[in-house]
């Protein structure tokens, strides 16, 4: 469980990461397609809707990178029983967490969208969606948080075997849902909603059945009938809370760039979306290295070898960059195939075409920044990091207003707030760590 600074340790637990990440893009791209088949409101709809749904994903997200943190400073102490009390006490907090959720998210997603939309249609579509997606909450924390033990025992291989799960399951029900198939009704996109209610509970049972069937709640000890640790609970939400926060305002803050967007019209919606999932794909590489980064972060913290740190986030950050690169490439050599994959529409394509080219070049710095960034998050300074993402956030929503409510610029324009966003998270990331202000913190 005692990780080294070297390219065999990053590579090892950045490769499975990104297979397990890749794996369920390819379900979102598939679904997608399928939605583009249905109609332009409807893929323009899944947009909208998807990103709210991943702001209740990433707050979940932070939930469990909050612990995810102390495990891997466990583990890098070699305090197992301690690593199996954080994991146990964390199911029954995201258990918890996905409720009151479930519950929020009932009561404020048709106030949110009727006051955000300008289309009635819009706003029908998306609530009904939401109200299907919703039930999927439970099962999704709970595998992040399986997901999270995983990577920071240093076992990442293991996670493709939920992904292969969810990926397969929703790509099946997806066709099957959405037109109508092996006689099921055609329910269009309440049909997506339910297929991936259904795929992340799948993926949830593979999780845990993989847990057990691999032993590691003998290694590990897990408690069949444990009671509520709040003690331990107030420090994992402690470290978790800016976290929390922090991923809020950031997809919430793509969440109002997308509703600048549908003011633009129901096209430029529409290709935005198509715009989105290039995001997906190209950020399996930048995400998997970024977890990697934090996890490896806090573990050579534990060991005691503060000073190696800045010189394993050059490394991570240089890999990153180097296959980001290669994807982005790729991107725009096949720019025309790739967008005409997802609607059979040469003016939706060309539309898209130029911001593709944006977000492709801006891509690359996020390649770093993310990496420097889940630095800072892996050294357990979280509202150093809710900070850093406030700052960055803010700034990139002045943009937008300036840029797509006020002068009403074209969409790539809309598109290069990526620019400003990436570049300060980089910039303030990158001082932070170099001040050393990090050093010494205990989680």
């Amino acid at each position: 469980m005692k990780i080294s600074v070297s390219n065999k340790d990053i590579l090892r637990l950045a490769a499975p990461i990104s297979l397990a990440l890749l794996i369920p893009q390819i379900s979102f791209l598939t679904n997608n397609v399928f939605l583009g088949r249905v109609g332009e409101r409807e893929l323009g709809v899944n947009g909208i809707a998807g990103i709210f749904y991943l702001i209740l994903t990433m707050v979940g997200m932070g939930l469990n990178n909050g612990q995810q943190i102390q495990m891997a400073r466990r583990a890098g102490e070699g305090d197992h029983a301690g690593l199996g009390r954080i994991f146990t006490n964390g199911i029954m907090l995201g258990a918890a967490f996905s409720v009151g959720m479930m519950l929020l998210s009932l009561w404020i997603t048709p106030l949110i969208f009727g006051f955000s939309l300008h289309d009635s249609d819009h706003i029908l579509l998306s609530v009904n969606y939401l109200y299907i997606r919703v039930w999927g909450l439970p099962f999704l924390l709970l595998t992040q948080l399986a997901n999270a033990f995983f990577i920071s025992t240093s076992q990442s291989k293991y996670l493709i075997f939920g992904a292969l799960v969810h990926t397969a399951a929703n790509i099946f029900l997806d066709y099957t849902l959405i037109f109508g198939k092996f006689g099921f009704p055609e329910m269009g996109l309440s049909g997506a909603a339910l297929a991936s209610v259904i795929a992340e509970a799948c993926s949830c049972l593979t999780m845990y059945g993989v847990f057990y069937l691999k032993g590691q709640q003998h290694t590990y000890p897990i408690s069949f009938y444990p009671s509520f640790d709040f003690k331990l609970s107030r420090r994992s939400l402690k470290i978790s809370a800016p976290l929390i926060v922090q991923y809020m305002f950031g997809i919430g803050g793509w969440m109002i760039f997308f509703f600048f967007v549908e003011h633009l019209g129901q096209r430029e919606l529409a290709a935005s979306q198509i715009l989105r999932s290039i995001f997906g794909l190209v950020g399996v590489i930048t995400m998997a290295f970024a977890a990697t980064c934090n996890t490896m972060v806090s573990n050579i913290i534990g060991q005691g070898k503060q000073n190696q740190v800045p010189r394993l986030v050059r490394k991570i950050a240089g890999l990153s960059l180097g296959l980001t690169a290669v994807i982005a490439g790729l991107l725009l050599i096949f720019a025309h195939p790739f967008l005409s994959m997802y609607r059979a529409d040469q003016t939706l394509v060309d539309l898209a075409v130029p911001s593709l080219r944006v977000i492709v070049t801006a891509m690359l710095i996020m390649s770093v920044s993310t990496v420097t960034f889940n630095a800072v998050v892996g050294t357990g300074k979280t509202l150093i990091n809710l900070t850093i993402e406030v700052t960055c956030v803010f700034s990139y929503l002045l943009y937008c207003y300036i840029i797509i409510h006020r002068l009403k610029l074209s969409l790539q324009w809309a598109w290069a707030s990526e620019f400003v966003y990436w570049t300060m998270l980089l910039i303030i990331s990158f001082f932070y760590l170099r001040s050393g202000r990090w050093r010494g913190q205990r989680v």
